[in-house]
């Protein structure tokens, strides 16, 4: 029993020492390990950006008539300040919409109507 209590500590004490222990040198030179070119790691690799239909389509399932809804398309699609508004004709154009509830009601009517994509 105290043999393998010995040994036991033994390894252990040898592999924290060897952890410890500097880089492997190759000469006077640390050895350097470089990784293959065609490998990357999920990190840093960057994700599909959405397309901005996907986003209007998220926009949906916040809760219909909100501040939060409203916010949501804006982010998407910013509002623009327009001297002389004229009847949207697609989604982008209810950027110039000055009344909130006016242009929340012209983003629900156009992506409602979407034909429904997939999520990335």
């Amino acid at each position: 029993m105290k043999k393998t209590m010995l040994s036991l500590a033994a390894a252990l004490y040898c592999t924290s020492a060897l952890a410890q222990s500097s880089a492997p040198m190759v000469g006077d030179r640390p050895l350097v390990q470089v990784k293959p070119k065609g490998m990357k790691t999920a990190a840093a690799t960057p994700a599909k950006p959405q397309s901005m239909a996907v986003k209007l389509q998220a926009c949906l399932e916040i809760e219909d008539g909100t501040k939060e809804r409203l916010d949501c398309y804006d982010a998407v699609i910013p509002p623009a300040a327009k001297p002389k508004a004229v009847k949207a004709k697609a989604v982008a154009d209810c950027k110039f919409t000055k009344e909130q509830d006016e242009r929340l009601a012209c983003f629900n009517g156009f992506v409602e109507n979407m034909p429904k994509l997939p999520k990335s």
